[in-house]
């Protein structure tokens, strides 16, 4: 979908369909009161008509509006006048992308911008409209052999004759549309099934957004690489597959040669059937999605190559298939990674931490100012949150909550868990330096337990989005989870 910003007056401006607001108690946005007035009172009367409340998200399409330029009208609830929330707006937005896609229009205008939602302003407006529209308006059929039809509107425009406005629009347009885009690379990647998308496909898109991004350069690490580095870990879980592990690195060059860069390591499973330690059959499909954090990774340094932030970014996606095979890690081999720690693998299946652990040592060659892993590591943060938040662990008190601001100001929100020592306890082994489980207990905790092992003397941060990366049920597919959050960290910080 294009977006633009367009001045003038409301009633001449020719559109497909204009987005007005109104509020409860009869209340009427100003541009809303502006076409009500142009319209003999045709907007006051429907209301009172149909007994709208204003609630947010209620609507009215109206079909044709005598004396005004534009082909239809939607009004659209938003709740109290005085005290606009972001859910408020959110509902009434997700409303808005909805009616607009099925009423036919093939392009729309926008008048939401004039509102005063608490605490947000109308950058966020802007940038919250193009992601919310990006998502709605996304279809995941493409290997469909006859794919759905996609939404009749291709175009909107917010509309403002404020100068200082167009500007924050523009520039809400331009951070809307690259975070959605690389919102949509993630989900796509995740999306395919794991037949499509092995290790080796997973690089290839890396290396497509090098070609595209000249800050942006990449490299891949084969596995006789890794093994001359001593990634034993790593390469213990792809043993058991056909497909050769890859390392993809890509490194975002905007900032100084001398700034220290913010590392992003995403695991990029790309099957997870648990090896040896098999998982049950129901519901395996969905393990596809076990490399939503390499996606996450790969988004982000898309959607930030696209701003041309100043900013340097390293972005590290291990990536590798989990599967039985008669030369797959077996439950009780003992592996030596690339730190030197020897780790004992009780169970096959939890290989996440086996991939990552290596990708972390690899990341402290890059000197970085903080890390920052993604990953779809454990059922056990569903049980332990449900699937709003993600998990968040950490060693550092002031990322961990600058991570939770962010979280909360791009609605991707975090909740943090704890590290304490004595749930290192329950990683002892007998026969090596930690084992790769910790028991049930606390099994989200145990295993950022596990990873702290890997980054001492580093600023770390672990987000678990086992219970975030995607949907089940009827809704299936990818939620691009959390590529807004990762990238507005990154924006916050390169405009800090």
């Amino acid at each position: 979908m294009d977006y633009a910003v367009k001045s003038g007056q409301i009633d001449k401006q020719k559109t497909g369909c204009l987005i007005l607001g109104f509020f409860e108690k009869g209340n009427l946005a100003p541009s809303t009161e502006t076409i009500d007035q142009l319209t003999n009172q045709l907007i006051s009367s429907l209301i009172k008509r149909d007994k709208l409340e204003g609630k947010a998200g209620e609507s009215l399409l109206i079909e044709h509006a005598p004396g005004i330029s534009a082909e239809r009208i939607l009004l659209i609830g938003l709740g109290d006048a005085d005290n606009i929330s972001e859910q408020d707006f959110n509902k009434a937005l997700k409303s808005t992308i909805e009616a607009i896609s099925k009423c036919r229009a093939t392009n729309a205008l926008s008048t939401l911008t004039e509102l005063k939602v608490k605490d947000r302003d109308v950058h966020w407006i802007t940038q919250q409209t193009i992601q919310l529209s990006e998502t709605i308006t996304y279809q995941p059929g493409e290997l469909k052999s006859k794919p759905e039809t996609a939404a009749a509107c291709t175009s909107i425009s917010f509309s403002t004759n404020e100068k200082a406005e167009q500007i924050s629009i523009k520039e809400g347009i331009s951070t809307g549309e690259a975070i959605a885009k690389g919102i949509q690379l993630a989900k796509k990647v995740s999306d395919l099934p794991g037949n499509i998308c092995t290790p080796s496909y997973l690089a290839e898109q890396a290396s497509n957004l090098g070609k595209q991004y000249k800050k942006l350069n990449i490299t891949i690490l084969e596995e006789k690489e890794m093994e001359e580095l001593g990634m034993g870990a790593l390469l213990s879980v792809s043993r058991g597959s056909r497909q050769p592990a890859k390392l993809i690195t890509m490194e975002y060059k905007g900032g100084s040669a001398k700034e220290q860069p913010i590392v992003l390591v995403g695991k990029g499973l790309t099957f997870d059937a648990g090896g040896i330690s098999l998982k049950p059959g129901a519901g395996m499909d969905e393990m596809k999605y076990d490399m939503c954090g390499g996606a996450s990774v790969l988004g982000t340094l898309a959607a930030i190559a696209q701003m041309g932030l100043p900013i340097n970014v390293v972005g590290l996606i291990p990536s590798s298939e989990n599967l039985p095979d008669g030369d797959a890690s077996k439950p009780g081999d003992i592996v030596t990674s690339m730190s030197g720690q020897t780790i004992e693998v009780l169970n096959t299946d939890a290989e996440g931490r086996l991939i990552l652990c290596d990708t972390l040592t690899y990341a402290q060659r890059f000197k970085p100012k903080t890390i920052i892993d993604i990953a779809t590591l454990t059922g056990a943060v569903i049980i332990a949150l449900g699937r709003h938040p993600s998990g968040l662990m950490g060693n550092d008190d002031a990322l961990c909550n600058e991570l939770i601001q962010t979280g909360e100001k791009t609605g991707d929100r975090l909740w943090r868990l704890p590290l304490w020592d004595e749930y290192q306890e329950q990683l002892k082994s007998n026969f090596a330096d930690i084992a790769n489980i910790g028991g049930r207990d606390a099994g989200t905790i145990t295993a950022g337990c596990f990873l702290s092992r890997f980054t001492e003397g580093q600023s770390w941060a672990h987000i678990d989005i086992a219970g975030t990366a995607w949907k089940s049920g009827q809704n299936k597919g990818a939620t691009g989870r959390p590529v807004s959050l990762l990238t507005q960290f990154i924006i916050d910080r390169a405009n800090g």
